[in-house]
């Protein structure tokens, strides 16, 4: 049994400040140390012009992140089956984003590695993850729709060695995970874009986490919107630093990680809505450009259509958290609904 202390809600509030406070102290000797071995940004050459001046500025922001938030965890993380299986996925595809971060250092170009060097990381992250969800967290392989709907994905599944495989379940998992992780790397293009807007989700997660009376997944959700805001000091317009691919990536299976675990799999879809239209542009604009060769956008993902069409970039950034959060709050708002 978990010791709960005594003020539940106090302990998530001192996670989101102590995460807040040691990312802010980690974040100068980081970018010192990322300037000094020359490793930085590697910006898209097809991008807005604007963002040539954005070349070089010090990337992988997202390890000072990743440790304010497993600092944090030594001092307030009770450490469920679930904890350990949210924190499990969300390091895990950290790994995968720092070896692309890597590959796109070390090689002085704005993509690192493939499509499909990405997906076989994510699947098997997502499949490892799922798992230990049904066979050791005891999550049942269902999915539920707001007003109570729920549909039985595990109804095909198969044993092996008496572990359970829900494949149909396992596939759906999958592309909750390769879905969101991606979707939040589209995202992140702009100063403060994705830290923002994570930083509104996981706000609005926490508090569905506590709902949910998992407190241990409230205090990981607070810990991450902590580490945000920190992380937000530095990357705020004009960024000091950039989270590359292992914070984007692994703060959306952060995010698919606590959907699953509190069986909002689908009212997550619509609290991380952001992130869904930024994902749906890039596939709008790849097939139409494909299909007819004209592009549905100025540029894909979203944000750069609305800088091509002459907003500043930080009036796209501050829109976009706005749009998030109506998208959160109407997600959080459907999630009373679940029966």
């Amino acid at each position: 049994m978990l010791a709960v202390p005594a003020y539940p809600t106090y302990t998530i509030f001192l996670a989101f400040g102590m995460a807040v406070v040691v990312a802010i102290l980690l974040m100068p000797p980081f970018i010192r140390f990322m300037k000094r071995d020359g490793i930085g940004q590697q910006v898209r050459a097809d991008g807005p012009q604007t963002h040539l001046v954005k070349q070089g500025t010090p990337t992988m922001g997202g390890v000072v992140i990743l440790v304010a938030i497993l600092v944090t965890l030594v001092f307030f993380g009770l450490w469920s089956p679930d904890l350990i299986l949210a924190v499990g996925a969300t390091y895990a595809t950290a790994l995968l984003g720092l070896a692309d971060d890597i590959e796109s250092v070390s090689h002085g170009r704005s993509l690192g590695l493939t499509p499909a060097q990405k997906m076989v990381g994510l699947t098997l992250v997502s499949v490892a993850f799922c798992l230990l969800a049904v066979n050791w967290a005891g999550i049942t392989p269902t999915v539920t729709f707001p007003g109570g709907f729920s549909v039985d994905l595990g109804v095909l599944a198969f044993s092996v060695g008496g572990v359970s495989v829900p494949w149909v379940y396992m596939v759906f998992v999958f592309l909750l995970f390769a879905g969101l992780s991606n979707a939040v790397n589209l995202t992140d293009g702009l100063d403060g874009l994705a830290a923002g807007t994570v930083l509104v989700v996981m706000v609005f997660m926490a508090m569905v986490c506590f709902r949910y009376n998992e407190l241990s997944l409230a205090v990981f959700a607070a810990c991450v919107a902590g580490a945000c805001v920190g992380f937000l000091w530095y990357n705020c317009h004009p960024a000091q630093v950039f989270m590359g691919d292992t914070g984007s990536l692994a703060l959306g299976a952060a995010f698919a990680a606590l959907a699953v675990l509190t069986k909002t799999e689908v009212t997550s879809l619509i609290m991380g809505g952001l992130f869904i239209v930024e994902a749906l542009s890039v596939m709008i604009q790849v097939v139409s450009f494909k299909k007819t060769g004209k592009r549905v956008f100025l540029m894909a993902p979203l944000h750069h259509h609305f800088e091509k069409k002459g907003w500043s970039e930080t009036k796209v950034v501050i829109r976009f958290w706005i749009v998030s959060a109506a998208f959160a709050a109407l997600g959080f708002a459907l999630y009373f609904q679940l029966g």
